[in-house]
């Protein structure tokens, strides 16, 4: 295990540490000291590699990961996860702002609640939210999987694409093209793989399915103004 002070060591030189990471590493598992809500804390990886990161994170950790586990044993600032394209990102406390936003695929896990435009334009990634999400999340959200255990805030799924979105608590509002969709077994088939994966009990039965209503697919004259 590789021990990394950041407060001592710096930014510059821990991300360049993990880049320096590749298929065939023996330093497989990395533990951050000291964060402090730095920002931009193991972004890029490509390499499966283990980062855990003892402690609160600032933007955009984790942002563009490739194969790489990072775990934040904390909370997280704005755009975690952001454009991540495979592996796995847990946060153990809360995220802020559009977490997992752009992501391509692997797993985002958080375990406390995600705050406004969670999975906005996602893209293929599966995000598991252990408590709420606040409004306007899985906008413009195109493929992938959102998982609410809690509530979801204003505008849920607006101008929502193939996404698939599950939420287990109330909706406060639906957004443009976004409704209620049949829960058939397929769904909760897979609802239950998302849910082990995300180290969540809830049962599959206990949600909900949203979705587009694919009237934003083409153009409608009575749509312009």
């Amino acid at each position: 295990m590789q021990t990394f002070d950041l407060e001592a060591e710096g930014l510059r030189a821990l991300n360049s540490a993990l880049h320096a990471q590749s298929e065939q590493t023996n330093q497989t598992v990395w533990d951050i000291v000291n964060p402090k809500g730095s920002h931009a804390i193991a972004v890029g990886l490509d390499a499966p590699i283990e980062v855990n990161v003892k402690g609160s994170t600032g933007y955009y950790c984790a942002g563009m990961n490739k194969q790489a586990t990072v775990h934040v044993h904390g909370s997280a600032g704005p755009g975690v996860a952001e454009n991540m394209m495979s592996g796995t990102v847990v946060i153990e406390g809360d995220a802020s702002q559009y977490a997992g936003a752009t992501g391509n695929g692997g797993t985002l896990v958080i375990k406390g609640n995600a705050s406004s435009r969670c999975g906005i334009s996602m893209k293929g990634i599966d995000i598991v939210v252990h408590g709420s999400v606040g409004h306007m999340s899985a906008f413009m959200a195109q493929s992938g999987n959102l998982v609410v255990c809690g509530d979801a805030g204003d505008a849920l799924g607006d101008s929502i694409y193939e996404a698939r979105l599950f939420v287990r608590g109330s909706v406060k509002s639906l957004g443009a093209d976004c409704i209620e969709k049949e829960m058939r077994p397929e769904h909760l088939e897979l609802l239950a793989d998302l849910l082990e994966r995300g180290g969540c009990d809830a049962k599959p039965e206990e949600f909900k399915r949203y979705g587009s209503a694919r009237t934003l697919y083409n153009f409608n004259i009575d749509n312009a103004y």
